[in-house]
């Protein structure tokens, strides 16, 4: 245990022990310490999910049974079919992605030439901009009604845009944290890149397709997984924008089951379990990309 404990402390960079620090015997009680924390914290986020999947599979009475058991009798994959048939699941993961496809357009290009804006171009009054897209962040839920508002009657065009993906791109392409979050990145991309750039004659907007997004594919890829994670799980917006319609994603359609008679409890948890499951994938695959977006948050503008 002493070999494997050195061997894994030994490849830190940075933390608040070290490979020195564990061969004083008195370190060792923090660090088990501080590892069964973490342990239970994360048995805490996992034991939910875990058993959503595992009732998903059990009959009406055995999830009703007392004592309660954890592990269904027998597994049946073909419920999965039947509940995918049942519902047009397929459907409402295609009304999904299109949302998120366009979220994400939206977000990088609008988001990310504001950032850019403030960070590079910096036009008369960018810095009062800039406190003003810093104090919208701050703003309470009470802007939902007069956003709700606007999007029923758009002023001056007066066009009715409920029940069209269009309000929630556009909303999406107002993220005060992401235009901070492009700010910040782009700040730390050195002005040679720039300069040369310009002294070839090329156009800021030029210079923010060519130079600028070929070096901030992490960025991008972070800002992709929040709007991706944050879309995939937005009720409320397209609740409102998009209920009643053919364009309901994933979250809406699972409202709506909830609030109808005909599913049985089994195959809702079963159903709520593949509609996580695109997200646990999502996280599987780019894991870096998530915790490294943290260091990028935190890079001094």
């Amino acid at each position: 245990m002493k070999r494997i404990v050195g061997m894994r402390f030994s490849d830190k960079e940075a933390g608040l022990l070290s490979s020195f620090d564990m061969r004083k015997v008195h370190n060792k009680p923090i660090y088990w310490a501080m590892f069964l924390i973490l342990l239970f914290v994360s048995l805490i986020c996992l034991v939910p999910v875990i058993w959503v999947a595992l009732s998903g599979f059990k009959s009406v009475s055995e999830l009703y049974a007392v004592p309660p058991t954890l592990l269904p009798e027998s597994i049946n994959l073909g419920k999965i079919a039947e509940v995918w048939e049942t519902v047009s699941l397929f459907k409402y993961f295609v009304n999904s992605v299109n949302l998120i496809l366009g979220c994400w357009a939206f977000d990088i290009i609008i988001n990310g030439l504001a950032g850019y804006v403030l960070s590079r171009v910096k036009p008369m009054g960018s810095r009062v901009i800039e406190v003003l897209v810093f104090w919208s962040m701050m703003l309470p839920g009470i802007s939902m009604v007069p956003l709700y508002m606007t999007f029923v009657d758009v002023p001056l065009i007066h066009v009715n845009l409920v029940g069209s993906y269009l309000p929630i791109w556009l909303m999406s392409g107002a993220s005060a944290f992401n235009i901070l979050l492009f700010r910040n990145f782009f700040n730390s991309i050195p002005m040679d890149y720039i300069e040369a750039a310009g002294l070839d004659g090329c156009s800021p907007f030029g210079i923010f397709i060519k130079i600028i997004l070929p070096l901030s594919r992490p960025i991008i890829m972070v800002v992709t997984i929040f709007t991706v994670t944050g879309t995939w799980g937005n009720f409320m917006w397209p609740y409102l924008m998009l209920g009643n319609t053919n364009l309901e994603p994933v979250a809406v359609m699972l409202y709506n089951l909830s609030s109808k008679s005909g599913m049985t409890a089994d195959k809702y948890l079963l159903l709520l379990m593949m509609s996580i499951l695109p997200m646990i994938l999502v996280y599987a695959v780019f894991s870096k990309h998530i915790m490294g977006g943290i260091d990028i948050g935190g890079i001094k503008g």
